[in-house]
């Protein structure tokens, strides 16, 4: 179900005056991009998007103002014809033309006002309908910063994901979330993982319980959120299965929309899964500043085979 945000949640959050529409105040907002309709003062709607939050500025508004009182209101009756249209937004504290309050009146059009400069309001209200209309999702696993790259550990309960992550910890890395990692995807297909409220810095060990990572470890333990750049699955080992030893399969999961980065880690006692976690993070930036291991490998396997054909010729 796609997300939604009422006009009236923009109001608290940002301390906006109601001019008029009061009764359409439960409108919703399912699009996080906001609208300045200046060719639309002009008098040029072809491509008016009215599902968006409209803004008015001292561009628009001092434009208006230079229209004859016909104009104006067939301008206004067009901006506020719509039912998508979930507000109209007058910054800069500017008068409110008469012909808007009335017309907005009629068709319960929330007319709000805000004192901020039109490019401050428009970029904090952008990044609050971000955050809010978000797609999201919960994931079971564990999501650690280790050397600046976020890596979400996955796999069955208990597999030694939280074990892992406490090891992790000691060795000065940083916990983002245990058990539950709540995922958001940014509108340029970022996953940001945080914890729930509820269960923030706080690990669970079998045998010992639930520890809190910040009072045994520190403030620098922690992490309220992190972009997920890697996913480590932690699996069983399997004697029959076959596993990547090279690393030249590079393989990826999707959540939600995004595909990311995949590296299955076989699970058998004697394994530090602590260090390999680290290695994998090192070898990942290092394949993000262009320098591949495996394939470098490949590369002189090949030419010395090459020579030694040479050679027996």
């Amino acid at each position: 179900m796609a997300k939604k945000v009422k006009v009236s949640e923009l109001v608290g959050q940002f301390g906006l005056e109601v001019i008029s529409g009061e009764q359409g105040l439960k409108r919703v907002i399912t699009v996080d991009d906001l609208y300045r309709p200046g060719l639309e003062m002009a008098g040029y709607f072809e491509y008016h998007p009215p599902e968006r939050v409209q803004i008015l500025g001292k561009t628009e508004l001092a434009f208006y103002e230079t229209l004859t009182m016909e104009q104006r209101r067939e301008r206004m009756q067009l901006l506020c014809s719509n039912e998508e249209t979930p507000c109209i937004i007058v910054t800069r504290a500017w008068n409110v033309p008469e012909e808007l309050i009335e017309i907005s009146a009629e068709k319960n059009l929330p007319v709000l006002r805000s004192s901020m400069a039109t490019t401050i309001l428009s970029s904090r209200i952008t990044s609050f309908l971000e955050k809010k209309l978000a797609p999201t999702a919960t994931i079971h696993g564990v999501l650690v910063d280790v050397y600046g790259v976020g890596m979400l550990i996955t796999g069955s309960s208990g597999i030694g994901k939280s074990e892992t992550a406490l090891e992790l910890v000691k060795r000065g890395h940083r916990l983002i979330a245990d058990d539950a990692v709540e995922i958001r995807q940014t509108s340029d297909n970022q996953l940001h993982g945080t914890a729930p409220e509820l269960i923030r810095h706080l690990l669970e060990i079998r045998g010992v319980g639930i520890i809190n990572v910040m009072t045994l470890f520190g403030a620098g333990a922690i992490r309220n959120n992190k972009r997920i750049t890697l996913v480590v699955k932690l699996e069983a080992w399997q004697q029959e299965k076959q596993y990547d030893r090279l690393g030249l399969d590079e393989e990826t999961t999707r959540i939600i929309d995004t595909d990311v980065p995949l590296v299955t880690i076989p699970v058998r006692p004697g394994r530090n899964l602590a260090v390999i976690i680290e290695v994998a993070a090192m070898n990942f930036r290092l394949k993000r500043m262009g320098y591949n291991a495996a394939l470098q490998f490949t590369s002189k396997l090949t030419e010395t085979i090459a020579e030694d054909i040479d050679d027996l010729d």
